[in-house]
């Protein structure tokens, strides 16, 4: 009986053996079981979506379903394809560095020209490195303004950049076996051609040290000028840190109402600079006097600061643009955000001002401090905060035309011709001066000086070229026609649709 029950057993045990699978077998019979069902449920999807497809996609994205058809008249418009273009094979002929200088929309307008300029020469663009020797001393590097990664791909078919040389390039220009130099000013893109172009074949590398207003205004060609627009306007994003403190204080001020930005370029480096003393003492224009002394590449010293301000060369002062402001019946309760770094001579230049205009608010008016804590100290980064705010305002006035002033222009035309009015400070001193000494009453001060203006509010015109004064024209970046839609054509764009 004992061994009929151990060979029962024994079977029980083989045949249990037989039974139980492998841990290896378990795993890849899972995996075949659950591939069966998703197989499974997607044919039935795709089953079902050619019976409710129509029905479920109502609402969805065009790309989805059928194009979107507008009916106009007798006609029917579908929206236009839009087209790529073709991905650019690059020919890279060398790699080009390039070191900015000055203030955060000089560079920015540099910017633009080398891009411009890579792409002509068919070279690789090292992303560039930004002024941190200048007046302001500002260590932000590109990165820490702008968003570099979609510098980079938007415009990825036009020209490649690197965020550094390649290492085996590298070790070149530490060998001081690249070129470096200045460009000529001005220069048209043939110069860069026969000139620079020649010294990238041979060294691989140059650098280019100063890059301010190096590319001609006009004559061009108008892919240039297109892909310096789409440079600024698309490829120089701010970082998101900065668009959202931007963004912000377009807020604060849009719950409170309209507001005029005011481009108050009264500080000390620009009156220094320049040698506008207009209104100061003995004592603050004698300091000016050493600040401008003591940066050697300020180069003109000796400067008579009554006449330059007669010929419309000086910044308005706080008193200037109060009385500018309420001639031009710009309302007294207005919100002026104020875009500037610190007033010389404080709240004691400001009093007046402030008077007529009681709501000037600024950035450190607006926020609380922690929120400015970690953009001190660091110039274009506050700068980059005042421009985002002067592209939404009602309206942008800016007191003299410096950078910021040409390329807040420029951008504000390409966002539809937004108000900016461009004040005639040659005209303003003058009927200024004869004002305050009772040669006009206030009417025909008024009057005056609404007249000279009206024409002056950043709307549709052709740029001024002056082919042997360059530094005279207008400025590209002020009045980028070629990448702007002007009225004439607008309308006619709008009757050739709607005939």
């Amino acid at each position: 009986m004992e061994m009929k029950l151990k060979m029962l057993a024994s079977e029980k045990v083989e045949n249990s053996k037989r039974l139980t699978i492998r841990p290896g077998i378990k795993v890849w019979l899972a995996r075949a079981i659950t591939t069966a069902i998703i197989w499974s449920i997607f044919a039935q999807m795709i089953a079902l979506r050619e019976l409710l497809g129509p029905i479920l996609l109502m609402g969805m994205p065009y790309c989805f379903s059928s194009p979107v058809v507008f009916q106009i008249g007798e006609k029917s418009l579908v929206p236009t394809k839009v087209v790529l273009p073709p991905k650019r094979i690059y020919k890279n002929n060398g790699y080009l560095m390039v070191s900015c200088n000055g203030g955060l929309n000089q560079m920015r307008a540099a910017i633009c020209d080398m891009v411009a300029i890579a792409r002509q020469l068919n070279v690789t663009l090292i992303v560039p490195e930004l002024d941190k020797t200048s007046f302001w001393a500002d260590p932000s590097d590109f990165q820490d303004i702008f968003d570099v990664n979609h510098f980079i791909t938007s415009l990825q078919d036009e020209v490649r950049i690197l965020k550094q040389l390649p290492s085996r390039v590298k070790t070149r220009v530490e060998q001081g076996l690249s070129f470096s130099m200045s460009p000529i000013s001005w220069s048209n893109i043939t110069y860069y051609e026969n000139q620079i172009l020649p010294l990238l074949l041979k060294h691989k590398v140059v650098h280019l040290n100063r890059t301010d207003a190096r590319l001609a205004n006009n004559g061009l060609h108008t892919d240039i000028q297109k892909l310096r627009c789409h440079v600024n306007f698309n490829a120089l994003r701010f970082t998101s840190q900065i668009e959202e403190l931007g963004r912000r204080i377009v807020r604060i001020l849009r719950e409170r109402g309209p507001f005029i930005v005011l481009h108050l370029r009264y500080e000390m480096d620009m009156l220094a600079f320049s040698g506008c003393a207009h209104g100061c003492d003995i004592k603050e224009e004698e300091e000016l006097t050493r600040m401008r002394y003591s940066y050697p590449m300020w180069k003109e010293k000796v400067i008579n600061s009554e006449l330059k301000r007669k010929e419309g060369l000086c910044p308005l002062t706080p008193e200037e643009i109060a009385l500018t402001l309420t001639a031009l019946g710009i309302d007294h309760n207005v919100q002026i955000y104020i875009a500037a770094g610190e007033i010389y001579g404080g709240e004691k230049r400001m009093a007046s001002l402030l008077r007529e205009f009681p709501n000037l608010v600024r950035k450190e008016t607006l926020l609380h401090p922690s929120d400015l804590m970690n953009f001190q100290n660091h110039s274009s980064q506050m700068a980059a905060l005042d421009y985002l705010v002067s592209l939404e305002s009602d309206i942008f006035i800016p007191t003299y035309d410096g950078n910021m002033a040409k390329v807040v222009e420029g951008h504000r035309r390409f966002l539809g011709f937004k108000k900016t009015i461009l004040l005639d400070r040659r005209l303003l001193v003058n009927l200024i001066d004869q004002y305050t000494n009772g040669s006009l009453s206030w009417d025909e001060f008024s009057i005056a000086i609404k007249e000279a203006h009206v024409y002056r509010m950043g709307s549709p015109k052709r740029r001024i070229a002056i082919p042997e004064r360059p530094k005279e024209e207008d400025y590209f970046y002020s009045n980028p026609h070629e990448c702007l839609q002007l009225i004439d054509e607008s309308h006619e764009t709008l009757e050739s649709t709607l005939s």
